[in-house]
C-alpha cells in the first residue's frame, strides 16, 4: 500500500510542476444572498450579449432596448405597453422578448404547443384545425421555437433573468418587510401620551 501511495504522490508532484501541496487561501466573507459584485445592469448586459452571440436575433432593437424589454416583462407590462415606451410596434417587442426566451403564459393560451411543435402541416391547415388565424399559428410556432431554444440551453438565460429581475423585486420586498417588522417590534407596547 505504501508503494501505491508513493507512486500516486510522485504522479501528483510531476503533474503539478513539482509542488508538494496545492492549497488555496481562503478569506472570511460575510454571508449574502447575492455573491455577484456586478450591478444588475451589468449582469443584464452580460446575459443579452451572451444570447446575441449564441443566437441569431430577429430584432433590430439595441441591447439597451432589449434590457428594457426584459425589465418591463418582469414588471408584468404587455407587449403593447412596452412597445409604446420604446416607440416600436408590439410585434417587434414580441419577437425581441422571444429572442430573450421570455415566454409569457398568455403567449400560447389557446393552443397546446406540444401538439403543434413537431407538426409539418402548413400554417393554413393548422389554423383550420385549431380555428385560429394563420398569423396566430405562426406566432405559436415562434413561441414553441423559443421554448425549445430555452430548454436546449437548460433555461440558463431565463434563470439568469429570474435571478436578476425577480430576485431584485423579492429582495426589495423582503427589505421593506424587515424594516416594517423591525419598526413594529420596536414600537410594540409603547404608550404614547399626546396633549393637543
Amino acid at each position: 500500500m505504501k508503494d501505491k501511495t508513493e507512486e500516486l504522490r510522485d504522479i501528483f508532484t510531476s503533474v503539478t510542476d513539482g509542488e508538494d501541496t496545492i492549497t488555496e487561501s481562503q478569506e472570511d466573507t460575510r454571508g449574502s444572498l447575492e455573491r455577484d459584485e456586478r450591478t444588475d445592469e451589468e449582469r443584464l448586459e452580460s446575459v443579452v450579449t451572451q444570447m446575441r452571440e449564441r443566437y441569431a436575433f430577429d430584432t433590430d432593437l439595441s441591447d439597451d432596448e432589449l434590457i428594457t424589454v426584459a425589465r418591463e416583462f418582469y414588471d408584468d407590462r404587455d407587449d403593447a405597453a412596452i412597445a409604446g415606451g420604446l416607440g416600436v410596434e408590439p410585434d417587434e417587442v414580441f419577437v425581441a422578448r422571444l429572442s430573450l426566451h421570455l415566454v409569457g403564459e398568455e403567449d400560447a393560451d389557446e393552443v397546446d404547443l406540444a401538439a403543434i411543435r413537431d407538426r409539418e402541416e402548413d400554417d393554413a391547415t393548422l389554423a383550420d384545425e385549431y380555428d385560429v388565424s394563420e398569423a396566430q399559428i405562426r406566432r405559436y410556432r415562434r413561441v414553441a421555437q423559443a421554448e425549445d431554444q430555452s430548454r436546449a440551453a437548460n433555461d440558463r438565460y431565463r434563470d439568469e433573468f429570474d435571478s436578476i429581475l425577480a430576485d431584485a423585486e423579492l429582495s426589495e420586498r423582503m427589505t421593506t418587510d424587515v424594516r416594517e417588522d423591525g419598526l413594529e417590534d420596536a414600537t410594540e407596547g409603547m404608550e404614547t401620551e399626546v396633549d393637543f
